[in-house]
């Protein structure tokens, strides 16, 4: 299915399979359908479970001939999505059930009229020939206001002008019409708001639509669009909005109609002869088409030949083919002749221009460049693989006002002068733009207790100094420590205080004793916790042309020695911030990027005699990012989390009173990299092209 084919539906993707489940929803059923002629009309009897309120929205489509009606809460109960009919111009039905909403589609050789008009629980729809090209889509409800709610206009990816019309209802008539260059929209029996009765100038779109008018037309308003050039358009309904496409089409000089539909596309004709001469037959068609055709005298013979209803371009191609003629055409003059007759005149032509060409005088023309160079466009005109000029051609570069001079044939000149012309332009840049987040999240928490015990019983027993064992040397008998002085715990019998953490320790210290100064117990509580968070963010630019690559880059160059037969020698390695970028600017507007982002830095923390380490983080890829568009290239996490418990045996493990024979300390980090790119075109003075 094609895209006008796709967007005709309305975009709506059909499950068939949940007919089931829908027609539950639905409130009517489409049960039956009848299909006969009538002279040169064709009736269609749809049946439904329950009669019609009014009859349904409507529209049609001229290329391809198509005629749709939308029946909203109803059902497809007839068990099948399509049928083949064959019955004059009409081709086929298909049934389209979306949700509770069912579309009849009727699928034409030609545009006919119809009309439509409900008789009980019936539907009789009337097809009529005409040879109109008008496409007309609902006829319009008189009992509904209907109403133009807004007009825009967009470029499609493939250059087509899309004019997108919202409606205040899906009824509204609308009537379309091609005159002359103009294409004429009629919305039946609306109005429209004083805000959008202006005079749209789309040119700067680079569509074939020029010019878009809109204003109210007695009862109705009228759009009329002005487009340029060859084109073709094509509209379609979903809903209340309303789309009419125009399609530049490609001028071909060797067709004989214009047109980017496949096939033939000439008016049909039909022609039943016995034993004509070819002569006379090309002059029928010359004067069914009103085309120019010149026969050769050689063209003799005659044929026997029955056609019905065969486009006319085919007919002139089947007689070509069986007579083993050929034409070429020229504006509005078609020449027929034998194809060895054309083959041989046509090489007659091509030697004698290329006799020409030889013996033709050669003249020396002077280019002045301004934002190419000289010398890159001599190397490509004289290229060997693929030479711009003839054998008697020659081209030499002034470096000093990049002047380039060509010597060779007029007509060598023109192709020389057009080529200058399209590469002499100002090159497009483009503004790079990276940013490099490095985020650190640390926690650290470490608790850890000092305990010591005294007694100066046993100090007397012992005899001697406690300064070098594991206790704490008790203060002299009769003293107190005064206030604010600091207990000596250098020497504990449980020594595991707060640790592994960068800072300055909290410290908590009580002393115990008895009354006669005797005994001692020295407790400390030691605990810190350290929060930390931290950000880098690193952001180089760059600006450059397209397809040029470039280099910014910023850092430190480490020494470091090395040692060989030569002796020692000192030598330098970088640790830099740099980027390197080369664009590539899309016909659309995107860009396509290869980089290579690199953050090194010096890691003072492991320095040794034998030199310092270099912590690297690299990126190197290729991404395709649209204008002013940001990607994340790349992205590295990494998180740490430690818990360690150092303890007494035994006692660290009781309950209660265990804390005082352990240390406990827990650690979490978290570090994250990403690299951000953003490009920029740059819109400058000069007027891109």
């Amino acid at each position: 299915m094609n895209t006008s084919l796709r967007k005709f539906f309305g975009l709506a993707v059909c499950a068939f399979g949940l007919f089931a489940a829908q027609a539950a929803v639905a409130q009517n059923a489409i049960d039956s359908f009848d299909v006969n002629q009538q002279g040169g009309k064709i009736i269609i009897r749809l049946g439904f479970k329950e009669a019609l309120a009014g009859a349904p929205g409507s529209f049609t489509i001229a290329r391809p001939a198509r005629i749709a009606f939308d029946f909203p809460a109803t059902a497809n109960a007839l068990g099948r999505s399509s049928q083949v009919i064959g019955e004059g111009d009409l081709r086929s039905v298909n049934l389209v059930q979306v949700r509770d909403r069912t579309r009849v589609v009727f699928n034409l050789r030609n545009m006919m009229r119809y009309d439509a008009k409900v008789e009980g629980r019936s539907l009789l729809v009337t097809l009529t020939p005409s040879a109109a090209t008008a496409s007309r889509f609902a006829e319009g409800r008189p009992d509904v206001v209907h109403a133009l709610k807004d007009i825009g206009f967009r470029r499609g990816r493939l250059g087509e002008g899309r004019i997108m019309v919202d409606l205040s209802d899906a009824s509204t008539g609308i009537d379309i019409r091609r005159q002359g260059q103009q294409i004429i929209v009629d919305f039946l029996k609306a109005s429209i708001a004083d805000k959008l009765r202006k005079r749209l100038d789309v040119v700067d779109f680079g569509t074939p639509v020029q010019i878009i008018n809109t204003f109210p037309q007695g009862d109705n308003v009228r759009m009329v669009i002005e487009p340029r050039g060859l084109w073709e358009h094509n509209a379609y309904q979903t809903d209340t909005q309303f789309v009419l496409e125009v399609k530049a089409v490609a001028f071909d000089p060797n067709k004989l109609v214009q047109g980017t539909r496949e096939g033939y596309k000439g008016e049909k004709l039909s022609l039943n002869f016995q034993n004509i001469e070819v002569r006379s037959v090309l002059n029928v068609i010359a004067d069914f088409t009103d085309l120019n055709i010149i026969t050769s005298d050689s063209v003799q013979g005659s044929l026997t030949l029955r056609l019905k209803d065969v486009p006319w371009d085919q007919a002139l191609d089947i007689i070509l083919q069986t007579r083993g003629l050929d034409m070429r055409k020229n504006g509005n003059v078609v020449w027929i002749a034998p194809r060895d007759e054309l083959a041989t005149k046509e090489k007659i032509t091509l030697e004698s221009q290329q006799q020409i060409n030889e013996l033709e005088a050669v003249r020396t023309e002077s280019f002045q460049l301004n934002y190419a160079k000289a010398a890159d466009v001599v190397r490509l005109i004289s290229d060997e693989k693929q030479k711009l000029l003839s054998k008697r051609g020659s081209a030499v570069v002034d470096a000093r006002t990049n002047q380039m001079f060509v010597q060779d044939v007029s007509s060598r000149l023109d192709e020389v002068r057009k080529l200058v012309a399209r590469l002499d332009v100002p090159v497009r840049q483009v503004l790079i733009e990276a940013r490099i987040v490095e985020a650190n999240d640390n926690f650290a928490k470490s608790l850890g207790v000092r305990l010591g015990f005294v007694d100066s019983a046993i100090h007397k027993v012992l005899g001697g100094s406690l300064t070098n064992t594991q206790f704490v040397t008790a203060p002299t008998l009769g003293t107190l420590p005064t206030q604010g002085s600091t207990l000596n715990l250098a020497n504990t019998n449980v020594n595991l205080p707060a640790q592994g953490v960068t800072g300055n320790n909290g410290t908590f210290a009580i002393s115990l004793f008895n009354g006669a100064q005797t005994r001692f117990i020295n407790l400390e509580i030691t605990a810190l916790e350290n929060d930390g968070k931290g950000k880098i963010i690193s952001n180089p630019r760059v600006l450059t042309t397209n397809n040029v690559e470039a280099l910014i880059e910023q850092g430190t160059e480490i020494p470091y020695q090395t040692v060989s037969n030569t002796g020692t020698q000192t030598s330098f390695r970088k640790a830099s911030l740099s980027l390197k970028v080369k664009p590539q600017i899309t016909p659309d507007g995107n860009v396509i990027m290869s980089l290579d982002v690199n953050k090194d830095a010096p890691d003072l923390s492991t320095a040794t005699s034998a030199g310092i380490a270099i912590s690297t983080k690299h990126v190197k890829t290729e991404v395709l990012v649209e204008n002013g568009g940001t990607v994340v290239i790349g992205g590295i996490y990494t998180q740490t989390t430690a818990d360690a418990t150092t303890k007494i045996p035994f006692f660290g493990d009781l309950p209660g009173i265990g804390v005082l024979f352990r240390n406990n300390l827990r650690q979490d980090a978290k570090t994250e990299l990403l690299v951000f790119i953003t490009p920029r075109i740059v819109q400058d003075q000069f007027g891109q092209r």
